[in-house]
């Protein structure tokens, strides 16, 4: 497969995936664990809770129930979503919990006896039930339904359990909670990591647990310790909760008389998890056991509990392996294609026959980048069977594999065939290129990097030569060529353009590559600032000194008339040939001379490169056959981040006719692309259709030639392919991390720790809770798992209005409609279309004829209604007589609008307070989203003296220096037009006064941006200390099921603080300490932005703006 990019167009990301930059130590994985589930109590039982008699948990994501002293336990739920978060009623009799049995987390209700579940809220936002008031009356949940910015942090709600409309509680932001005994006041934290996969974490979003009264609207901290306190549970006279104060969780309790803090165990291995207050004690989770802790004598002890499930998820199946199908090839004649597909190898026919597993069909194994070899007789493959991975082939018919490489430690890549068939050449994770002969199997250390991968290396024609392009310096590549006689490397390139992707021209003559030598600069719309996009070109260099180029000047000339052989004439005229001859000449096609040693000058390569005669554009996946040159451009418009559009292949592959001198287009909208031999065929890849067509242009599109998968089956063993993928993960993180020694940790020893509770896991939601839990041990930011072969069901929508409503008798009444955007679909807001006869304080009546009752929840009535015509029956009062109908189109989700909602109303508080002098914007991350909000409001408010930039609860994306490049301008000079005022300059700039504003939830990218901003000095910085997470993603190296881990790969330190790293697991420390009090939040109060206004009106008293314009100079004669 070419790739699509030569790993110069990448950005560097902070939270995505980005360069790679730092090695890791090898180790060996940690030791092999049992096929079978060892004896004794059932482990991996999580979200317990406990009642008098009982407790309930979920196993293999459905609830089960089994008696409080251990025994066997009984299934309660069994749908194919997950049934999470159990809590019992009060009384024992009910269990709440949050099940997604119409594809969104909602609140449900069941009976502990079992029984049918009854759905309570319908909101398409998640749904996390928490607990229930003491008196049993209501259930306590957190939802992000009401949070703006969208989804960064939750708001808590009660649901009475006959349903109806959820009631949020008065407090701002809120997260794991547990009522005092009396219901009047909560033991709370604001936001909560429960899921985080980052241990012993410090940084600003380490928040403190807090009491808030309900009824007096009064705040109260708990003391502090540096460790992540969680899980408050109010019990008497206590608050109980874990904390990693001494490293590892463990239960605390909190005495609100003495004021003192008591430690109630001491587990030194696994966390506590997940634990849960009952009547009289408190269930928790630790190294996959549950355990009870009394209460009443402080005693812990072991739930035994057997579990007897089917464990459908871990039975061995065939899988159709066509969705996860990676990297790909074709056979020397186009008659097959080599496919990876869920870790094993395919064959599959162009049109005839069957699909041919290759692979030894083991679970346990992950193999991947086929390469098929030139004389079609063998396929080549990378496989970690032996625990490391390592090159194999194996004949393309099937049989026994050989193994060519044994010295396996660290990720590798490749590989790719030699034209004779005999040599591969791979590269790996520490920038170092390799090859080794099929017969010698001894590994050749080509070459070396010392700023990324070498990953573009291509043979020559005779296979005595290596070309490729190595990064040489921030963001640029050179050309070398690497002669396997001498061992000796030889730089093409002039080492002052970024060139990549060389590839010999098959007769030898040539070396073609790419090179970014075109300059033609864009100019943004937006801003007097300059870009470059189609930057690249294909280049030729002339491998022989004598040599003419290949597209040297062409001249059309009379040619002399030649006398003809007058045998030969006669021969033609009789028809007649010897039939030997004949047989010769058709024995003489068919064989293929072996290719002869090349000859290079390789004195004075740089002055003898040369253009092809084509357009620059985005250019990728170079390759060359005899007089073809084909690539891939991907149009600049590809680029463009274009929200709620789904993303497409856009990229067009292109077929450079050498002799011709012409450039058509081969195929349009493909994601990969591979040729045969020949360079007569072309194996495509967009989206999921994968297909061969004929490589002429015009005689085929994307579409045609597809390859039928329906065969591409493979015998999956779950448990065999957790074992696998564990094991990856944890390779990945030993190469990847971006400390070699990471950090201090035995790497090995946490790895062997979590393994052995592998034999427990029952699906993959298991596997990538234990696999978290491990990676988290790293105690570093971005460390991420997800994904994988999850079971699917159906997803109900649920139409939006964009509205808040409350119930007010037998029908809702609308309370508010929110502004919106109707020209933008992203914050369109249905109420405010255009002659639409609704407002706030109407009444909703019906929806589609049904009444909208006030005894269901009002989103109820909206189910699998986004996107359609809906009609409302409206009325300005509670009753359907004299109702009228209107007709809208609901959206799928109303956090736009609600977030719009937000920056106009704090954009008001700032206007309104400065006279309009002061500006604002909200950034919400430093990605794509970010970017345009950014731009779109700073270029809407250059006419302000200042701005404040509140960029609370960004996350990230980017390394945003783009951001504090435009606040940073300074006024050069003023331009003064005729008749027209003034302009500073540069245009696109506020010169006046800038005010910052952060807070915790503010991470990744929403770190450097203020780290960046207080460094360049550009203003002071109010509110909370940042998140702390700037060790950013390295690499997401796939996994065989299709799930990820990402690897933390570069960190960043500062040259001005005398060498150290910055930001991790801190964060940035405002100038201006100003948390967001509850209480205050409640009352109408914004602190932070309050503060920040306070600084802006302040910074204005001194700032003078544009003076005016001078005189005009006169000329005295």
């Amino acid at each position: 497969m070419k790739p699509m990019s030569h790993g110069r167009k990448g950005l560097l990301w902070v939270g995505v995936a980005a360069a790679l930059w730092l090695m890791a130590a090898p180790q060996k994985a940690p030791a092999e664990s049992a096929d079978e589930v060892p004896a004794g109590p059932t482990k991996l039982l999580r979200y317990a809770d406990i009642s008098r008699d009982r407790v309930v948990f979920v196993y293999g994501g459905d609830l089960w129930i089994a008696p409080r002293e251990g025994g066997a336990a009984s299934r309660l739920t069994s749908h194919v979503g997950d049934e999470l978060y159990p809590k019992f009623s009060p009384d024992g009799k009910w269990i709440a919990f949050t099940g997604e049995y119409d594809g969104n987390p909602d609140v449900y209700l069941i009976s502990s006896e079992g029984g049918e579940p009854k759905r309570l809220t319908f909101h398409p936002s998640n749904d996390i039930v928490l607990g229930w008031t003491p008196d049993g009356k209501n259930i306590l949940f957190r939802s992000d339904r009401s949070s703006a910015p969208p989804a960064r942090f939750t708001r808590l709600f009660l649901v009475s359990p006959q349903g109806g409309m959820p009631k949020m509680l008065p407090v701002p932001r809120g997260d794991l909670t547990s009522f005092s005994p009396d219901g009047t006041k909560i033991a709370y934290i604001e936001t909560a990591q429960e899921f985080r996969t980052w241990k012993r974490y410090h940084g600003g979003w380490n928040l403190p647990m807090a009491i808030y009264d309900l009824k007096n609207n009064t705040y109260e901290e708990l003391p502090k310790s540096s460790g992540m306190d969680m899980f408050p549970m109010w019990h008497g006279n206590a608050i109980y909760f874990i904390s990693d104060r001494d490293g590892v969780m463990n239960l605390y309790s909190y005495d609100l008389g003495s004021k003192q803090t008591t430690k109630l165990t001491d587990y030194k291995e696994y966390d506590i998890k997940w634990p849960s207050l009952g009547p009289d004690a408190i269930v928790y989770e630790n190294g996959g056991l549950l355990y009870e802790y009394n209460l009443a004598n402080n005693k812990a002890r072991e739930i035994p509990i057997a579990v007897h499930a089917e464990d459908t998820q871990a039975r061995p199946e065939f899988k159709n392996g066509s969705q996860n199908i990676g990297s790909f090839a074709l056979s020397p004649s186009a008659a097959r294609a080599v496919m990876e597909a869920r870790g094993n190898i395919f064959t599959v026919p162009a049109e005839h026959g069957s699909i041919r597993t290759l692979s030894s069909e083991q679970s346990g194994t992950h193999e991947l980048n086929p390469a098929w070899s030139p004389d079609g007789k063998w396929v080549a493959y990378l496989s970690d069977k032996s625990g490391e991975y390592e090159v194999y082939c194996r004949p393309q018919m099937g049989g026994e594999e050989t193994r060519l490489t044994t010295d396996g430690g660290i990720y590798r890549y490749g590989p790719t065939w030699s034209p004779d068939s005999k040599k591969l050449a791979y590269w790996d994770k520490l920038h170092q290129l390799w090859y080794v002969g099929i017969e010698e199997k001894k590994p050749v250390l080509v070459d070396k990097a010392a700023y990324g991968d070498i990953s573009d290396a291509s043979w020559s024609p005779d296979s005595l030569w290596l070309t490729y392009s190595k990064p040489h310096r921030r963001g640029s590549n050179d050309a070398f060529l690497y002669s396997l006689n001498t061992r000796r490397t030889t730089k093409v390139s002039e080492g002052f353009y970024n060139d990549s992707n060389p590839v010999f021209e098959p007769a030898g003559k040539y070396l073609f590559f790419l090179s970014t030598r075109y300059f033609y600069p864009s100019r943004g719309q937006l801003d007097q600032r300059y870009n470059y996009y189609t930057t690249d070109g294909i280049f030729a260099v002339t491998l022989k000194a004598d040599e003419a180029s290949p597209f040297k000047p062409e001249s059309d000339e009379e040619k002399a008339e030649e006398k003809k052989d007058e045998k030969k004439s006669a021969d033609s005229r009789s028809g007649e040939q010897k039939p030997e001859e004949k047989k010769e000449e058709k024995k003489e096609e068919r064989k293929e001379e072996p290719a002869k040693p090349m000859q290079i000058d390789l004195e004075g390569l740089s002055a003898r490169i040369v253009a092809v005669p084509m357009h620059p554009g985005i250019l990728s996946g170079l390759a060359a056959r005899k007089d073809k040159l084909f690539y891939v451009d991907t149009p600049q418009e590809a680029l463009e981040f274009v929200p709620n559009t789904p993303p497409r292949p856009r990229n067009v592959l292109h077929l450079f006719d050498m002799t011709k001198r012409e450039d058509q287009v081969l195929l349009d909208g493909l994601d990969g692309y591979d040729l045969d031999k020949e360079g007569k065929k072309v194996l495509y890849k967009a989206g999921q259709v994968y297909g061969i067509v004929e490589a002429t242009p015009g005689k085929a599109k994307v579409g045609d030639g597809k390859l039928n998968l329906a065969e591409m089956q493979v015998k999956v063993d779950p448990r065999e392919e957790w074992r696998q993928v564990f094991r990856e993960a944890w390779r990945i993180e030993r190469d990847f991390y971006w400390d070699p020694a990471m950090t201090g940790h035995d790497w090995k020893k946490i790895g062997a720790r979590y393994e052995a509770l592998l034999p427990w896991v029952v699906d993959r939601s298991d596997l990538n809770y234990l696999i978290g839990e491990m990676i988290s041990e790293l105690s570093t930011s971005h460390t991420y798992v997800g994904g994988g072969d999850q079971p699917q069901w159906t997803h109900v929508n649920v139409g939006m209005l964009g509205a808040d409503f409350e119930p007010d008798g037998a029908y809702y009444r609308i309370t508010k409609i929110y502004p919106g955007e109707n020209w933008n679909e992203s914050t369109r807001s249905p109420l405010t279309e255009p002659g639409l006869k609704v407002k706030a304080g109407d009444y909703l009546i019906a929806v589609n004829g049904q009444e909208a009752r006030t005894d269901r929840d009002v989103y109820a009535y909206f189910q699998d209604l986004a996107g359609k015509l809906v009609t409302l029956e409206i009325n300005s009062k509670a009753t359907r007589q004299g109702a009228w109908e209107i007709t809208v189109k609901p959206t799928a989700s109303e956090a736009g609008v609600r977030y719009l909602d937000w920056i106009q109303t704090n954009r008001r508080k700032v206007e309104e307070a400065t006279g309009g002098r002061i500006g604002y914007m909200h950034v919400p991350d430093t990605s794509f989203a970010g970017i345009i909000a950014f731009d779109k409001q700073f270029t809407a408010q250059l006419d302000k003296d200042g701005i404040i930039v509140d960029e609370r609860d960004n996350s990230g994306g980017q390394i945003p220096d783009f951001y504090t490049e435009k606040l940073k301008r300074e006024l050069l000079a003023v331009v003064a037009p005729r008749d027209t005022a003034d302009i500073p300059w540069p245009p696109v700039a506020i010169y006046g006064p800038k005010i910052m504003i952060v807070n915790e939830l503010a991470g990744s990218g929403g770190d450097a941006f203020p780290w960046f901003f207080h460094g360049e000095k550009i203003g002071p910085i109010v509110g909370t200390r940042t998140w702390g997470g700037l060790v950013g993603i390295g690499n997401v190296q796939p996994l065989r099921d299709g799930g990820f881990v990402t690897a933390p790969g570069f960190g960043f330190w500062s040259a001005d603080h005398g060498g150290e790293w910055i930001v991790e697991q801190h964060g940035v420390d405002p100038d201006y300490v100003v948390p967001e009090r509850p209480d205050l939040v409640v009352s109408g109060h914004d602190p932070q932005l309050e503060k920040a206004i306070e600084l802006a009106k302040d910074a204005l008293k001194n700032y003078r703006g544009l003076p005016p314009r001078p005189k005009y100079p006169s000329v005295k004669e």
